[in-house]
């Protein structure tokens, strides 16, 4: 299992330039964990690609019920505490702080394109490049 973040998930389901890579994550791991939060942060992505008329309300809502698909039973909650624990100690939203926490209480890495993330979290997060060997 890894966790990964919301700019993963969008990459997959996403025309954008590390989609294949998230592809590649997909096959070399395909048991991907995130933050409840994930979705929220998701029906952002696609509400701006709405917006800005990359896609119809129809194939937003498509691609929202299919990264549900992909992630049910591997979304968790964090602890509050440990949440704000990481935000005390680094320069990270609470946003980004949450799939930190989730992989360090999953003991896993956290899969990210986010430099803050991989600066400030060296021993959690990896990047995409790394992962996947690109």
């Amino acid at each position: 299992m890894i966790v990964v973040d919301t700019n993963i998930i969008a990459a997959l389901y996403l025309e954008a330039q590390r989609s294949s890579q998230a592809e590649q994550l997909l096959v070399k791991n395909s048991n991907w964990a995130a933050p409840i939060l994930w979705r929220s942060e998701f029906l952002n992505v696609l509400a701006l690609y709405i917006r800005k008329g990359y896609l119809s309300l129809t194939q937003a809502n498509q691609i929202m019920q299919e990264a549900m698909r992909l992630m049910q039973g591997r979304e968790y909650e964090t602890v509050s505490l440990h949440v704000l624990e990481l935000v005390n100690s680094s320069d990270c939203s609470a946003y980004d702080c949450e799939f930190v926490a989730l992989a360090q209480d999953l003991k896993t890495s956290l899969v990210t394109l986010d430099k803050k993330i991989l600066n400030d979290f060296p021993e959690v997060a990896v990047s995409i490049d790394k992962f996947v060997g690109g």
